[in-house]
């Protein structure tokens, strides 16, 4: 055969690769007569079982086929920005930051979409979070539930801490502080106590609230009041005495301290539901769960919900409206919490988590019982994500204590309320 009648075939085989490629991808409109659609989402543990749910729901509608799309965390706000202004994002999507969406009116209106007594299955704080200008703009698909601490029961007990201990515990900038006491007993039993960090969810947005602070009021930015500096200067402390790992490490690794608990190389883990799976299937050491410390103004945690979005300029709207049906449903939303990974948004499927881990000896008890007291907002409005962005920075030389923490703050705030500006 000769060489350029081999390269014909060639380019005629790659063709038919390419075409039968993009077939089973989706990413054609119509798929053997289906309707095609595409979810996007950024976390591909969640893949099984969206997927088993979706082909549920493709059983009852063989009409249509919806295919998931992954794009990782680090890149995901910033991409979805730019495909949903380019014309390129899924007819449906995950998100949390979804105001200026809303606004420039790129989102479905889920009421107008599925009816206004849809909203009487779902969580009412991840109602309340996806409520802008009076009108839902997501489906919830899973909440967080609240902060607590776990904790490694071997470094507890080689520093002889009964892990009773842990719930009476206290920080505060007076002398009736003993969370920093029992963190120097942990110190010396394991590299490090505790991951004071400049972590948003888990550390930052817990101490402001129990410090009495606020992030936001409305759509302004106010960390840095009195309470803030309080908050943000005792973190910062921990940190200058060796009682948690260097901002050198965490600034640069979001999971450092994660990894270094699930390493055994660190005896208190302040987080939030998001981790737990993780650290029941990968902490080869005896663990537990724990209520987070108190603060001068109490307990205060923050709890956060994701939705999925339906895209304005899908070209298959009615598609879209009975899968967004499907996953906002008892039947659809199960699948997210029937293996531990998460809490379902749907309160009648909330007992599938509590009885999956129930199973497994763990008490998840502290997660939830924090939600009884005070919570802190966890920020949202016009430009919050480039708020956000512009914060870090800052926030991370204050850790590595190079600006002091008022100085740093007022700073921040400034960046931040710039950068929201801006959008």
């Amino acid at each position: 055969m000769k060489s350029s009648t081999r390269a014909v075939l060639g380019i005629a085989l790659a063709a038919v690769v390419l075409i039968a490629t993009a077939l089973w991808l989706g990413r054609t409109d119509q798929d053997s007569g289906h309707t095609v659609l595409r979810l996007r989402i950024w976390d591909e543990s969640f893949v099984p079982a969206y997927r088993a749910s979706l082909d549920a729901f493709e059983r009852a509608n063989p009409d249509v086929r919806v295919r998931i799309t992954v794009v990782p965390w680090a890149s995901y706000p910033e991409k979805l920005r730019l495909d949903v202004a380019g014309g390129a994002a899924e007819d449906l999507f995950w998100t949390n930051l979804y105001e200026d969406y809303a606004d420039a009116g790129r989102l479905l209106d889920i009421g107008a979409l599925l009816g206004a007594g849809a909203v009487r299955a779902w969580d009412p704080s991840a109602v309340a979070q996806y409520t802008r200008g009076g009108r839902l703009w997501a489906v919830p698909q899973f909440v967080d539930g609240g902060t607590a601490v776990y904790y490694n029961r071997e470094l507890l007990a080689a520093a002889r801490v009964d892990p009773g201990e842990l719930a009476t515990l206290r920080w505060s900038p007076g002398a009736d502080d003993t969370l920093r006491p029992l963190l120097r007993r942990l110190a010396a039993v394991a590299p490090w106590a505790y991951n004071a960090a400049h972590d948003f969810q888990s550390i930052d947005l817990p101490y402001l609230g129990s410090a009495g602070g606020r992030f936001q009021d409305g759509e302004r930015y106010v960390f840095d009041d009195p309470q803030g500096v309080t908050a943000y200067t005792y973190l910062t402390r921990l940190v200058a005495e060796g009682l948690a790992p260097s901002a050198a490490d965490t600034n640069t690794s979001r999971d450092f301290t994660k990894t270094a608990f699930l390493q055994g190389r660190m005896a208190l883990f302040q987080s939030g539901t998001y981790n737990l799976a993780q650290i029941a299937q990968q902490a080869h050491f005896g663990w537990g769960v724990a209520l987070m410390p108190r603060g001068p103004a109490g307990r205060v945690s923050t709890d956060n919900a994701i939705g999925v979005a339906g895209n304005a300029t899908t070209r298959h709207p009615d598609a879209v409206r009975r899968v967004l049906a499907w996953l906002g449903s008892a039947e659809g939303n199960r699948y997210l919490g029937e293996n531990g990974a998460t809490i379902p948004a749907v309160v009648a499927d909330q007992g599938v988590y509590r009885e999956y881990w129930a199973r497994k000896g763990i008490d998840v008890s502290p997660f939830f019982d924090v939600l009884d007291g005070p919570r802190i907002g966890s920020g949202g409005g016009p430009g919050f994500a480039a708020a956000l962005k512009a914060i870090d920075p800052i926030l991370g030389e204050m850790f590595l204590g190079r600006i002091p923490v008022p100085e740093a703050l007022s700073r921040a705030r400034d960046a931040a309320q710039q950068a929201a500006g801006r959008q």
